[in-house]
């Protein structure tokens, strides 16, 4: 089949690979454009870009497409069966969305209409979900509308970490793409009554409010690292919390109640296990506690 492959992040690098290993012909692939990135700052083509140069596919990587009508002649003339679309990061036009036979194929992230938009892994965790999953759907001009294909559940245990369950979803992802080319289910439309919404983050969603509950902050520790990171304010420095767990106990939210880091929350309390100072190496909460004070009794912002 002839496709077009988009996506940016290494989420959609599984795909891309399992399509080229299929056989497909694939015409083109769509990234974001190298950024700059590093200590130096040099431009870097992000994980979709470099993994296309591998297999030796053609990459394009045009800044915008809403209003570049030499871009959506360019696409239409590839003479496309169908779309693939990962993670792209630019949203499609109308006059793409149409030109391929079989229209444009997203994988998404979470079992829609569930956690429509940005975030969607982060916003599994967060909520607590006990699973989420990948659905392929063909795209709409709407924020994730469009009608279902095909879905596949992955369960989301205790200790799930953002990236456990990216990684595992990208490869989930990868089959059911491949399933969905293969077999052209109908299209189911989406229940509208069940939609919910995961925005894009900022770095600030990483601030801890030690008024929330300790299994919400555990969630977030897990749901936010690497990116945007979990974080709180002592003596000057933003401290990352990179592991936590909750454990019984009780006393003024962001109290430090111990001498090995177990500070109160809104309910309960949290052992903040593993942490990172600006500019230094990620340490278990016994080594870091040798160098960074957080004697009882402290409040932390």
């Amino acid at each position: 089949m002839r496709l077009a492959f988009m996506g940016s992040p290494g989420f959609a690098v599984p795909a891309l690979r399992a399509l080229h290993a299929a056989g497909h012909d694939i015409a083109a692939v769509y990234c974001q454009p190298p950024r700059p990135a590093g200590r130096g700052q040099r431009e870097t083509p992000c994980p979709v870009h470099r993994a296309a140069l591998d297999l030796g596919l053609p990459v394009r990587t045009p800044a915008r497409l809403k209003r570049d009508a030499a871009e959506h002649a360019a696409f239409a003339a590839l003479g496309l069966d169908a779309a693939v679309v990962a993670a792209y990061g630019l949203i499609l036009p109308r006059a793409m969305l149409d030109a391929p036979r079989r229209g444009c194929l997203n994988i998404h992230a979470s079992l829609l209409p569930r956690w429509r938009g940005a975030a969607p892994i982060h916003a599994a965790i967060l909520a607590g979900d006990a699973e989420t999953g990948i659905t392929i759907m063909r795209m709409e001009e709407g924020l994730d509308t469009g009608p279902m294909l095909l879905k596949e559940a992955v369960p989301i245990f205790p200790a799930t970490t953002v990236q456990d369950l990216h990684d595992r979803l990208a490869e989930a992802g990868a089959r059911l793409i491949l399933r969905a080319l293969a077999e052209d289910p109908p299209g189911v439309p989406q229940p509208e009554e069940r939609v919910t919404y995961a925005p894009k983050l900022t770095k600030e969603d990483g601030r801890i409010d030690w008024q929330d509950d300790a299994a919400a902050l555990e969630r977030r520790v897990r749901a936010l690292n690497p990116w945007p990171g979990t974080f709180f304010t002592h003596a000057g420095e933003q401290v990352r919390v990179l592991a936590a767990r909750p454990v019984p106990g009780a006393g003024p939210p962001g109290t430090v109640l111990d001498d090995a880091a177990l500070v109160a929350c809104g309910e309960g309390t949290l052992r903040l296990t593993r942490l990172q100072r600006p500019g230094r190496a990620p340490l278990d909460a016994e080594a870091f506690l040798r160098g960074f004070s957080l004697a009882r009794g402290t409040v932390l912002g």
